[in-house]
């Protein structure tokens, strides 16, 4: 089982990014997805959440309009769509996978699978 981020860097304020995650080892369309987010210091935090089908969507507050998540399950990948990014979204950004749909989305330990992640960087 392997997930792969990739995508993270430096931006400006106001800038965006897309991260990817693709996957391997598992069949993603029985899984569903997240991403998290942790910054130096601080626990790692939910950003968004997808279903195995893409008919649920879920965000954290903070990114709430200007992030959008989304998957091809026929080719193994997840994204993370990121605008008007701002300083506070600086964070190493991790994709996760969880087999069963009765976890929280939002809560870590929910998810069975995770990538290595990719650093963020919003900086002027």
């Amino acid at each position: 089982v392997q997930l792969q981020a990739s995508g993270g860097g430096l931006v400006q304020p106001g800038g965006s990014l897309r991260l990817s995650c693709a996957t391997s080892g598992f069949t993603l369309d029985e899984y569903d997805v997240g991403w998290f987010r942790q910054a130096p210091g601080k626990e790692r935090d939910f950003v968004a959440y997808i279903s195995r089908r893409g008919g649920l969507r879920y965000y954290a507050d903070s990114v709430k309009g200007r992030f959008t998540i989304s998957r091809d399950n026929a080719e193994n990948t997840m994204f993370l769509q990121m605008n008007s990014l701002k300083p506070e979204d600086t964070a190493v950004y991790y994709c996760a996978a969880a087999i069963s749909d009765y976890g929280s989305y939002d809560k870590a330990p929910s998810y069975d699978y995770w990538g290595q992640g990719t650093l963020v960087t919003v900086s002027s």
